[in-house]
């Protein structure tokens, strides 16, 4: 296993799978998670839009955390205590479901939802983002098409991860669909432990390579001098944050997991 370490800062649920994948692939990684996720409380307007789901011609998913919170918070299921029921109100009725990338998707298969309703954009997409799943489903009649787009929300009340977001749904609005919005998680920054205070001290300037997926996540950083630091951003938008906050090496990678472990590697030690 190689030596350098690399420090995976995204959210809790994701970041184990990661590290775990890094692992598998010789890499010593560790999450180091920037962004804390708590499931909102079910609002009427979810309970409303669980009522109505046939109704909308598809659900936008902005994440694998979306996906996990929308569908624990179907009633059908704590009711009857039958995971399956929320599935059947999608995939019986003709609602697409819509995913940035690849994590999104495989949150949906692990829900259940048939491949075969899933929209999003195809593994080598040179990007996983909304403007990718955009070039994906442009094409198709949205007019008065109702879209519900699942999202979080960050602490301060803003919806989180908005510029693509908002994007997505200015595109469907143009097109003549209905975009509607609901929250079904929160993100907010972490509170770290004595432990992972050390790693962020440590992790500056030891060579260590952090990889972020996340613009926020990269303002929940402590201030710090990050001059000696280095890491992989799977998206440009997100290299720009990262270099803004005073990061000495800043790398630019597709968010696939060769293409991370080969961005890893290329750096020198």
């Amino acid at each position: 296993m190689s030596s350098r370490r690399v420090i995976v800062t995204r959210p809790e649920r994701d970041a184990q799978a990661w590290v775990a994948a890094l692992t598998q692939r010789g890499l010593q990684a560790e999450a180091l998670p920037l962004i804390a996720i708590e499931a909102l409380p079910v609002s009427p307007d979810l309970q409303q839009a669980w009522r109505e789901i046939d109704r909308y011609a598809a659900l936008m998913f902005v994440s694998g955390n979306a996906v996990a919170a929308f569908f624990a918070s179907n009633p059908a299921q704590s009711i009857a205590g039958q995971a399956h029921q929320a599935i059947d109100l999608i995939a019986y009725k003709g609602v697409r479901c819509m995913a940035p990338g690849p994590g999104t998707v495989a949150a949906l298969r692990e829900a259940g939802v048939p491949a075969s309703q899933i929209d999003a954009p195809a593994p080598e997409a040179g990007q996983f983002d909304s403007e990718a799943l955009w070039a994906v489903v442009a094409d198709r009649d949205w007019r008065g098409k109702r879209v519900l787009i699942v999202r979080g929300q960050s602490a301060g009340a803003e919806p989180a991860g908005g510029a693509g977001r908002d994007w997505l749904a200015r595109q469907l609005a143009a097109a003549g669909a209905l975009p509607e919005f609901i929250a079904v998680y929160r993100r907010s920054a972490p509170q770290f432990t004595a432990q992972q205070r050390l790693t962020l001290s440590e992790a500056a300037s030891d060579g260590s390579v952090w990889l972020f997926s996340s613009s926020e996540a990269v303002g929940h950083l402590p201030p710090a001098d990050w001059s000696r630091a280095r890491a992989v951003a799977t998206h440009p938008r997100i290299a720009d944050a990262v270099r803004a906050a005073g990061w000495g090496v800043v790398a630019e990678s597709r968010p696939a997991l060769e293409d991370i472990v080969a961005s890893i590697e290329s750096m020198q030690p």
